[in-house]
């Protein structure tokens, strides 16, 4: 079969060739970027980190409880948190927290229009699933090499990485949502004298919202399952303790490490339980 690798298909190549004419040609808008994904992490570590621990700390419980009503998973998120400023990492959680928190804006507000485009466009969606598919099924490594190419290293980069890896998750639960709302439901906004935009956000929208919260659920998970990729490219956060460890063989502060990343995903996850209301 020697004849066939004679002839191989450039799909690196040609990847290196696209990478290379965006950086000589697109360098205004990534600059542009680059400054808004700055403005942004600054802006959400400034919050996190600038207050005392305390404030940051209950303000996190009262979230939780308000959106739960729930007053033991508000005492866990308090008791999870204690727990990482018992082992101090607070300032790495924060870091990884801001790098969440940037990705979820970034993806959500992004994810969600393209989403309820897609259900009104079944065609759209049928041409966007094979890119949504290449974008979670492709190594998460690879994000990293054009990231530093147009980047350098940072938390920008890793930014892009996170975004790019997670961005499929709230397109693809917003267009369940939204595809799904009943025919009758729609009937009967139609029958009403309803517009398509007063039945997008009286009827269509209201009822995804659990497709929608399972989506933000999603991207908080999978953007905080980044955070050790994301610090290979010099992204600050939890995710520079497990890479130190894992230099180091150190078995002591890679499982310290890696529980504060449990604990801190287990925390996000009961904050946004959909269905963890009582």
């Amino acid at each position: 079969m020697q004849w066939l690798t004679d002839y191989k298909i450039p799909v690196g190549d040609a990847a290196s060739a696209v990478f290379e004419w965006v950086r000589d040609n697109g360098e205004v808008v990534l600059d542009a970027l680059s400054t808004f994904m700055e403005a942004m992490i600054d802006a959400i570590l400034w919050i996190l980190q600038e207050p005392p621990e305390l404030i940051v700390i209950l303000t996190f419980v009262a979230i939780t409880y308000a959106l739960q009503r729930n007053w033991k998973t508000a005492l866990f998120v308090f008791a999870g948190f204690l727990f990482i400023l018992n082992q101090d990492y607070w300032e790495e959680t924060t870091e990884s927290l801001t790098l969440v928190l940037s990705s979820c804006l970034v993806c959500m507000a992004i994810g969600v229009p393209i989403g309820i485009y897609a259900a009104h466009r079944p065609k759209v969606y049928t041409y966007l699933r094979p890119i949504l598919d290449l974008m979670q099924t492709l190594p998460t490594f690879v994000y990293l090499i054009p990231a530093i190419v147009f980047f350098g290293i940072g938390m920008v980069p890793g930014l892009i990485a996170t975004v790019i890896f997670v961005l499929p998750a709230p397109i693809r639960l917003t267009y369940l949502g939204v595809s799904s709302t009943p025919k009758a439901l729609l009937e009967a906004a139609t029958a009403f004298g309803a517009t398509p935009t007063q039945t997008l956000y009286k009827v269509e929208l209201p009822y995804a919202v659990p497709q929608i919260m399972a989506g933000l659920n999603q991207t908080i998970m999978l953007s905080l399952s980044m955070v050790v990729v994301a610090a290979l490219v010099g992204a600050d956060g939890l995710g520079v303790p497990v890479v130190r460890a894992l230099n180091q063989v150190n078995t002591a502060l890679g499982f310290e490490s890696g529980f504060v990343i449990v604990v801190v995903a287990i925390m996000l996850d009961r904050i946004l339980n959909v269905g963890g209301r009582k």
